[in-house]
């Protein structure tokens, strides 16, 4: 079995995210989640994109909350 692709890795950590802020619309922890994924397009190395994606969606979530 193959593992997930980087947008479905991605598409979980929105899920997660969701779930967390619940307080905020669904549609601003999307946005946060496309912007932060999108500034680490040209980056090389892929293996660790989601993780960074979450862990600044979190920061920048949690600081709205």
């Amino acid at each position: 079995m193959l593992g997930k692709s980087e947008r479905e890795l991605v598409a979980d950590v929105e899920e997660r995210l969701v779930k967390r802020f619940d307080q905020l619309p669904p549609a601003r922890v999307s946005t946060a989640v496309l912007a932060a994924h999108t500034r680490f397009q040209d980056s090389s190395i892929r293996d660790f994109i989601p993780l960074l994606v979450e862990r600044r969606v979190s920061a920048e979530l949690a600081a709205l909350s």
